[in-house]
C-alpha cells in the first residue's frame, strides 16, 4: 500500500495553463477577459515544440513532466491549452493526477461547433488542426457524441504553427498562400462551421474568416475553453471576486528563449509581456522522477 498526498485548493489558488509554445496564450487572453481577478501561471514548452508532429507517448511524457513540476503551485484548475496534448494526453493525466482538476480545448470547441451548426439537418463541420490532432480523430469523436447526423472534414495544417511561432501574421504572403491551400478544399465541400483546432490559429482568425466568407461560422477553441473554465470554477465556488481587486497576476515560464517569447507573446495576449522565467527541461524531468519515487514510498 502506498501513500499519496492530496493538496486542497482555495479561491486564492492559481489557474495553470500549459502549451507547447505560444498558442496557449490565446487561452490566457480569453481567461483574463472572462476572469480578470484570477492568478494565472503559464508554461510554454518552447524547447520541445511543436507537439503536433510528435508521438502520443512523447506528448504524454512531456505533459506529465510539466504537471509534476507545477503541482506544488496547488492549482485550482489546470488547462491543457494545446489541442494535440488535449487529444493525446488529457485522459491519461486525469488518471495520473486524480487530485487535480484538468480540462482541455477539444470538448469546449466541439460543443460550440455543434451549437453553431444549429438546426441544419446534416451540417458539414470542418476542422483544421495539427497532424497529431487530426490523426487522433478527437474532434470527430467529441462532435459525434453530441451530434450523430453530421459530416466532419478534418484537414491537417502542419505549416501554420511554425509560421505563427516565427511571428508571421495575417499580412504575410506565405501565410496567405498556405491558408489558400488548406482552406480551399474545405470551402469546396461547402462547410457550415470551421473549428480552429489549435490554439495558435486564433492569431489568423480574421484572415480565415475573410477567406471562408460570412456563411461559415468560425469557432475559436480558446474562447470556448475560457468560458468552460469559468463555468467549472463557478460551479465549485472557486472564482475570485473581481470587486475591489486589481487585475490578477500572470506568471509565465518557458523552457527556451525567454526574450523571444516575450516579444512574440505580446501578439497573442494583446499586451506587453515581461520576460518569462526560464525552466530547464532537465528540471521538468527531475520533477517527474521525484514524483515516481514519492508514490513508491510505503505508507
Amino acid at each position: 500500500m502506498f501513500s499519496v498526498v492530496f493538496m486542497s485548493t482555495s479561491i486564492e489558488s492559481p489557474i495553470v495553463v500549459l502549451d507547447s509554445g505560444l498558442g496557449g496564450l490565446t487561452v490566457v487572453r480569453a481567461l483574463r477577459q472572462a476572469l480578470p481577478a484570477e492568478e494565472i501561471i503559464y508554461l510554454g514548452d518552447t524547447a520541445r515544440l511543436p507537439y503536433g508532429t510528435k508521438s502520443p507517448a512523447t506528448v504524454t511524457t512531456f505533459i506529465r513532466q510539466i504537471l509534476c513540476y507545477l503541482r506544488p503551485c496547488n492549482p485550482k484548475h489546470v488547462v491543457i491549452a494545446c489541442n494535440t496534448a488535449s487529444a493525446l494526453a488529457l485522459s491519461a493525466m486525469r488518471s495520473h493526477f486524480p487530485d487535480l482538476t484538468l480540462s482541455g480545448v477539444i470538448e469546449p470547441g466541439s460543443r460550440a461547433a455543434v451549437q453553431a451548426a444549429g438546426s441544419r439537418t446534416f451540417p458539414v463541420i470542418g476542422v483544421i488542426a495539427t497532424e497529431a490532432t487530426a490523426k487522433s480523430r478527437a474532434y470527430e469523436t467529441a462532435i459525434f457524441r453530441r451530434r450523430h447526423r453530421a459530416s466532419i472534414v478534418t484537414r491537417p495544417t502542419p505549416l501554420l504553427v511554425p509560421m505563427i511561432e516565427e511571428g508571421r501574421g495575417c499580412d504575410d504572403p506565405v501565410v496567405k498562400l498556405a491558408l489558400q491551400g488548406y482552406l480551399g478544399p474545405l470551402a469546396a465541400k461547402g462547410i457550415d462551421v470551421l473549428v480552429l483546432g489549435c490554439t495558435h490559429y486564433p492569431i489568423l482568425r480574421q484572415l480565415i474568416e475573410k477567406m471562408m466568407g460570412p456563411q461559415v461560422a468560425v469557432i475559436d477553441s480558446a474562447e470556448q475553453c475560457a468560458q468552460d473554465v469559468a463555468r467549472r470554477l463557478r460551479d465549485r465556488r472557486l472564482l475570485r471576486p473581481a470587486t475591489g481587486r486589481s487585475a490578477g497576476v500572470l506568471r509565465c515560464l518557458v523552457t527556451d528563449d525567454p526574450e523571444r517569447f516575450a516579444v512574440l507573446g505580446s501578439r497573442f495576449i494583446g499586451m506587453p509581456l515581461a520576460i518569462p522565467e526560464w525552466v530547464a527541461t532537465e528540471e521538468l524531468e527531475q520533477a517527474a522522477a521525484n514524483n515516481r519515487q514519492a508514490i513508491r514510498v510505503p505508507a
